[in-house]
């Protein structure tokens, strides 16, 4: 008897998460979740939208004078909120390269070759099966990460427009009021 082959389950990895309209949780209302992994273990990632309007520089000595003072901050997400986690975008000709949980060391030289950096505080992740359980929920809408991604406003407006992107019925959702009473 022959075994059968399990079926690969997709992957988010790579990809932008967009939080649906109508999802109400705090941490993750109307957010853009940038992934880095997503395996039968869980998955990860990181809110790009969350700025909290300080650079690294202002987070502790070790980087006020380096290379890396002027990289950006952000609330990655409610997991290990203290956790100090650097992302290198790297523009090729075929695309980007991403990489997470990059060393300061290896950040600095990455930027001096052009890179683009950012600091996340924190990030979002979900244990076994949870992100499948709320994607079957149509928590989230998968999207494509566009080559502009980094061009683009991080804060509240990044949402509206990713999602818009997606097609016109989401375009009219993601133009809604976020108190509905206003509407």
């Amino acid at each position: 008897m022959r075994a059968r082959r399990k079926a690969l389950k997709p992957t988010t990895a790579g990809s932008l998460l967009l939080a649906h309209p109508a999802l109400q949780d705090p941490n993750f209302r109307r957010t853009v979740v940038l992934m880095s992994s997503h395996g039968t273990e869980g998955a990860m990632g990181v809110v790009l939208n969350r700025p909290l309007g300080r650079r690294l520089g202002e987070l502790n000595g070790e980087f006020a004078l380096g290379p890396l003072a002027a990289v950006p901050l952000f609330r990655g997400g409610p997991v290990g909120p203290e956790q100090l986690l650097l992302v290198v975008w790297q523009i090729r000709e075929d695309g980007f390269q991403l990489q997470f949980g990059v060393e300061p060391a290896k950040a600095a030289q990455l930027l001096g070759e052009g890179a683009q950096i950012r600091a996340f505080l924190g990030y979002s992740g979900w244990s076994r099966g949870q992100l499948e359980n709320e994607l079957k929920q149509q928590t989230w809408i998968v999207t494509d990460v566009p080559l502009d991604l980094l061009e683009q406003p991080q804060d509240d407006g990044l949402w509206r427009g990713i999602l818009g992107a997606v097609g016109d019925e989401w375009r009219l959702l993601a133009g809604e009021p976020e108190d509905t009473s206003r509407n």
